[in-house]
């Protein structure tokens, strides 16, 4: 771990934000050169604090009006190896993310559909069908709010 001062706090902090700020842009506000704010940027990428710049699409936008969280209990601990289960729910291109989690459920999943009928669908016959799925509960999204986070 490497140590972080207050500009390099600031740095995430914004670019968790919009990581499409150039580091011009970014030393002109916190008050450094281009190229000591590019330096602090790829001492933060090696260090493995920042890892990637993501693109964050409008679901909804895009024709997919219904996000659902569900809860994934295995039927057959033991039976139905981890990797193959991830595997396939990896495959389905409604599932958005896929948690291994410890608790009443093995594992969460963010499940997009264009509506109601169209997740019964995804359900039924994708999710439903995976080697080991058990016990389902779902939790539709109604609103969302991104948190600024620990910094």
């Amino acid at each position: 771990m490497i140590d972080l001062d207050d500009i390099d706090r600031k740095l995430i902090s914004t670019l968790a934000k919009d990581a499409r700020q150039s580091a011009s842009a970014l030393g002109k506000r916190f008050g450094l050169s281009q190229p000591a704010t590019w330096r602090r940027i790829k001492r933060l990428e090696e260090a493995g604090i920042i890892t990637g710049k993501r693109l964050r699409l409008n679901a909804e936008k895009l024709g997919f009006g219904v996000t659902v969280f569900l809860g994934i209990k295995l039927a057959t601990k033991g039976r139905v190896s981890l990797e193959d289960f991830e595997r396939a729910v990896s495959a389905i291109p409604e599932v958005q993310t896929v948690e291994h989690v410890l608790g009443l459920y093995d594992y969460r999943l963010r499940v997009v559909a264009r509506d109601l009928p169209d997740f019964e669908r995804v359900l039924r016959r994708r999710i439903m069908t995976l080697p080991g799925a058990g016990e389902v509960e779902a939790n539709v999204l109604l609103s969302e709010e991104r948190l600024a986070g620990p910094l």
